[in-house]
């Protein structure tokens, strides 16, 4: 049952109730010492429009159609106007940002309205993006544009659609304003359209909420805090009433596992987050904070699609599983003064490591579409294709589903010119008889390993082409497809965004009506701004 009005949203804010407030009240920029959090209202926009609203995400909290439409909705989620039972406040967190400590930083441009539950009892944040300064925002304005705003709110419903753990978007709105940003940082700003997104997650906690009562030393308030996460995300973590040293291991080991999965997504769709920071990283196992990412397209576990990473590659693609046990080596080290023990730490990330081949192998499986992995077979098998992937610049969610729509029996007769033929679709460049071959030595290898499947397993063709086309997706959300739709849209031309979250909501089904999208990058966008790589600027 839908709510009438967005007045029956029923609002607990239990973080406001349960943790320390920043004592000062007045809205300007400063260390913020002994809170969780301090409380900021959004700053009024003069000129508001809905651009776009997720009914998915509008249907989690219990508002039917009706409610986006009318005038109200768009007043609340441009910052506005307030609901009965909101509570507008940001957090106070820190950070190692590409490997060292940067102190204070904080929701410097994320305004939390409050925690809803809905009709299933279940708890969601409603968060603005872009809806002004907090004392957190050091010397930024704490507003965002179109162009980043649309790449967040596009990727959280892609990412969502792709069975990737992430915030969601419920709402984009322009604010009828300005913004000056930088957006190459070469000293020429521009003036670009404000927006602010309402993203909606369980929490938004962080590793860096952590991170910053530790560094302080004020393990009172980060007891505090790992306590109240621990009742209100990870109940059933709870032996008695209060949490304990046990309590903490376990709750730990639970990060642990959430983000081993989380990177196993991530590499299994071809995913770059880009700024992989302590700050970005979710407690829930979530992808959260949507800045300069990309998609794999040519298969290069060295790519990144931050531009200020470019040098030192620290969040390359083939590099997020091992930041992530470092940054959970971080949260370690944040929470070591409630366990006082190395060593059940330690087993913490352990575990992670185990998660994450675990993980990794299953989802290696089913994008290979075998019944199970064979670690003495498979992954040799894994490793010999990867290098052929990177020989042949091959685009890794074009080749997925290119060798799924080819029977294996038909890969060990076919010619090299049929295979070529086959495979070029997802080359960005033609591959030499060298890399013909390697390719060609390799689908014969893979053709035996599936007829051994079908001998001691049953497995059929239709099996083995089921799985991996539920594992392996049609469509991503390429940069230059978004930056495409993004040109338009600053053009006040919303068609190819509605096209996009229209394709990206069905991204493992076939829609062939959207097939031009199921193309390799243009050439013409390999190094164009915002196709490939991107900055941080938003």
């Amino acid at each position: 049952m839908t709510l009438r009005s967005l007045a029956h949203l029923r609002f607990d804010n239990r973080l406001v109730r349960e943790l320390p407030a920043d004592p000062v009240v007045e809205n300007y920029r400063r260390q913020v010492t002994g809170a969780v959090y301090s409380r900021v209202t959004p700053t009024p926009v003069s000129a508001p429009q809905l651009i776009m609203a997720a009914q998915d995400v509008a249907d989690l909290l219990d508002l039917g159609a009706d409610i986006l439409a009318q005038p109200e909705f768009t007043q609340v989620f441009a910052g506005n106007s307030l609901l009965p039972g909101m509570e507008p406040h940001a957090c106070c967190y820190g950070g190692h940002q590409f490997g060292n400590w940067a102190g204070q930083l904080g929701d410097g441009r994320a305004i939390n309205l409050g925690e809803v539950i809905n009709q299933r009892g279940e708890h969601w944040t409603l968060q603005l993006k872009g809806a002004g300064p907090t004392p957190y925002s050091r010397t930024a304005d704490g507003l965002a544009v179109l162009r980043s705003s649309l790449r967040e709110f596009l990727c959280s419903e892609a990412m969502h659609h792709l069975g990737v753990p992430t915030t969601r978007a419920l709402s984009l709105v322009t604010t009828g304003e300005l913004v000056r940003r930088d957006m190459f940082y070469d000293g020429n700003p521009q003036w670009e359209p404000g927006a602010i997104v309402c993203r909606v997650a369980p929490g938004f906690t962080r590793f860096g909420n952590f991170e910053i009562f530790s560094a302080r030393g004020d393990i009172d308030l980060l007891r505090q805090l790992v306590d109240f996460t621990i009742r209100a995300d990870f109940p059933a973590l709870l032996e008695g009433n209060t949490p304990d040293k046990h309590t903490y291991l376990r709750w730990y080991q639970d990060v642990c596992k959430r983000t081993a999965q989380l990177m196993a997504h991530w590499m299994r769709v071809g995913f770059v987050h880009g700024v992989m920071n302590t700050d970005n990283m979710s407690i829930l196992g979530l992808t959260i904070d949507y800045g300069p990412y990309g998609w794999l397209e040519g298969y290069d576990p060295d790519w990144t699609p931050n531009t200020t990473d470019a040098q030192g590659r620290r969040y390359r693609y083939g590099n997020q599983p091992r930041v992530a046990l470092w940054n959970l080596a971080q949260l370690a080290n944040a929470i070591y003064p409630l366990i006082n023990e190395v060593e059940p730490l330690q087993a913490g990330l352990e575990y992670f490591r185990a998660q994450y081949e675990a993980c990794s192998q299953q989802d290696m499986a089913a994008k290979l579409g075998l019944s199970q992995f064979r670690q003495e077979t498979d992954q040799p098998l894994v490793e010999s294709l990867l290098a052929v992937l990177q020989s042949t610049e091959m685009d890794m969610t074009i080749f997925y589903r290119r060798l799924a729509s080819i029977a294996s029996v038909d890969l060990l007769d076919a010619s090299n010119e049929y295979l070529l033929t086959h495979f070029l679709p997802a080359c960005y460049q033609t591959p030499d008889a060298t890399q013909v071959a390697m390719l060609r030595q390799w689908l014969m290898d893979y053709a035996r390993r599936i007829q051994q499947d079908v001998v001691m397993n049953g497995w059929t063709e239709v099996q083995r082409c089921a799985l991996m086309n539920r594992t392996n997706p049609k469509y991503v959300l390429r940069n230059y497809m978004a930056q495409q739709a993004i040109d338009k849209a600053t053009q006040g031309d919303y068609n190819e965004v509605q096209q996009l979250l229209t394709l990206l909501r069905n991204p493992y089904d076939e829609q062939p009506e959207f097939d031009r999208y199921f193309a390799k990058r243009p050439e013409w966008a390999r190094h164009k701004a915002g196709c490939s790589m991107l900055s941080c600027s938003s």
